[in-house]
């Protein structure tokens, strides 16, 4: 039996979304509640300016997760999206959906694990200044 080559690249479309939907399932579950951000001003009188090193190491842990959070729900969205265009057989329109999803995921991946890194830099850099260079 001779497979033909439209055949190869609809079975490496459905292989790939398939795979997509596996990886980007567990991001959908994923509640979004906390990461909204709220138009309202903060007080600045009950909140310290300076945050201990533990608090900003603990931050920057949360903000890698809200990244992971985040970009795992846009690959799923895309995921989902490519998979119904190429239900309804539309497979340049399931690539874009795809590639749509995966940039938004690297985007939020690589925005959070930045922001994440700086907090927990910072941290440990308070740590060090706390200490006096010393080591324990």
């Amino acid at each position: 039996m001779r497979i033909r080559s439209s055949m190869k690249f609809e079975f490496l479309v459905i292989s790939c979304m398939a795979l997509l939907l596996v990886f980007g399932q567990p991001g959908l579950g994923q509640s979004n509640t906390g990461q909204e951000s709220s138009s309202a001003p903060k007080s600045s009188d009950s909140k310290d300016k300076s945050n201990t090193p533990g608090k900003e190491i603990g931050h920057g842990g949360e903000d890698i997760g809200k990244g992971a959070a985040k970009g795992s729900v846009d690959l799923g969205k895309g995921a989902a999206g490519g998979a119904g265009e190429l239900v309804t057989g539309h497979p340049v329109n399931a690539g874009t959906s795809l590639g749509k999803g995966a940039v938004g995921f690297g985007k939020n991946v690589g925005v959070g694990t930045a922001k994440g890194t700086y907090k927990i830099g910072k941290g440990i850099g308070g740590l060090f200044r706390k200490h006096g260079g010393k080591s324990d």
